[in-house]
């Protein structure tokens, strides 16, 4: 076996699609330690810049002191402290506020509910990943008699979910409502329908269009669930995510989410939905019932995490600006930006060879940044993906601008 496995290796290698790690030498950041180098980061899901954020680093010493280093036991056993439900609250409360008076989270009236699914309280579930919040949501919820209608683009930890559900599978192509909306005819049949989306599309920075989603949903009677991860802390109003941002929050009926981006970057997940929904979950999701509890440092720090956002537009307003200056500095320049407004600005290059040549000759400038070619994305659509931090100094961006014009020209 380990001969052949050589040989598809090497195949990878010859083929382009082979993927290598660079260790970093210090700690992740808007500036890390590369290959011995001091350079700006560009690439990281750091959106917020809160990986490195003193209060987050002293909010999980104080909890290790606390709590303890691990739970060794998953939560049904012995494995739910009350920092775990604390912070499963939290989040629920973060993405379906309710109107609070004095102080705390300015005050906002969530929209009436206009769906049909369910009555219940909203609740939350964590998980150690998004990955295994997705994989352990489909099967729970959707058997034979039901039907999953997937957008083409959708992150694969969807994919995989819905994969191990007995549901019928339908795609639509991405954000194509006329699509979506054929499926959800050629599935009137089936007893429980949901349409399954990311609400931002990593590779490409483009947002869902949640509204005309809800619209076609009620429209159909199905349910709405939505992986939120590129989102949550920084879209929307109060950064409460794409629903906030299209203002369906209590129109979507199941959200997922990671904390291992804008809320910190560690690790762990989260399946938000109503309380029966969650329940249920409690009682059926694998990756729940098997897998360890989060460590309560990353349980901690992320309760601090919410609280910073709670308190303060400051890091999302900051993002958004370093955001539209270099999308409009990028095109203004003559590269080719995906239409968006969201924090992931992808730089489209078309050609594999010069994609990942432009990203080498960027290193070298001092701006670390990587080429995505097929099979991540499209044959014939390689970028380089780059990703904006609210950390990053207008000093910083000017120098990636620069960067970029230079491995132009260098690599024709």
């Amino acid at each position: 076996m380990t001969t052949e496995l050589a040989a598809e290796l090497a195949e990878l290698k010859e083929q382009g699609l082979y993927k290598v790690e660079v260790p970093l030498s210090s700690a992740q950041s808007a500036h890390i330690d590369v290959q011995g180098r001091r350079v700006v980061n560009l690439c990281a899901n750091n959106y917020l810049g809160l990986a490195d954020n003193p209060s987050l680093i002293q909010a999980a010493k104080d909890t290790l002191d606390r709590w303890g280093f691990g739970m060794a036991s998953v939560r049904f056993i012995c494995g739910t402290q009350d920092l775990h439900t604390e912070l499963e609250s939290k989040i629920t409360g973060f993405l379906h506020p309710v109107t609070q008076g004095e102080g705390g989270r300015p005050p906002f009236d969530p929209p009436a509910p206009e769906s049909s699914q369910g009555e219940g309280e909203w609740d939350t579930i964590l998980y150690s990943s998004c990955f295994d919040a997705n994989g352990g949501l489909f099967e729970v919820l959707f058997g034979e008699q039901d039907a999953i209608i997937s957008d083409e683009l959708n992150h694969a930890s969807i994919i995989d979910g819905v994969r191990l559900s007995k549901a019928r599978r339908l795609r639509y192509r991405n954000r194509d409502m006329a699509d979506l909306e054929e499926q959800l005819k050629a599935s009137q049949d089936c007893r429980r329908r949901v349409i399954a989306t990311d609400g931002v599309f990593s590779m490409d920075g483009y947002l869902a269009p949640l509204d005309e989603i809800c619209d076609l949903a009620d429209k159909y009677d199905a349910l709405v669930m939505v992986d939120d991860s590129h989102a949550v802390g920084f879209v929307g109003t109060h950064g409460a995510g794409t629903p906030e941002k299209f203002g369906v929050q209590d129109r979507v009926d199941i959200i997922t989410g990671t904390l291992g981006k804008a809320l910190g970057g560690a690790s762990g997940g989260y399946t938000c939905a109503r309380s029966e929904v969650v329940e249920m979950l409690r009682q059926k999701s694998r990756p729940y019932l098997f897998s360890n509890s989060l460590a309560p440092s990353i349980a901690g720090a992320t309760l601090a995490t919410i609280e910073l956002l709670e308190q303060s537009d400051s890091l999302r307003e900051q993002l958004n600006e370093n955001t539209r200056w270099f999308r409009e500095e990028m095109t203004r320049r003559g590269f080719e930006i995906p239409e968006s407004d969201h924090a992931i600005v992808p730089v489209m290059i078309g050609d594999a060879v010069k994609a990942a040549a432009m990203a080498d000759i960027i290193l070298a400038e001092g701006i670390y940044v990587r080429a995505f070619s097929y099979p991540v994305v499209p044959k014939g659509k390689a970028r380089i993906r780059t990703q904006m931090s609210a950390t990053l100094t207008r000093e910083d961006l000017e120098a990636a601008v620069a960067a970029f014009e230079k491995a132009r020209a260098e690599a024709g």
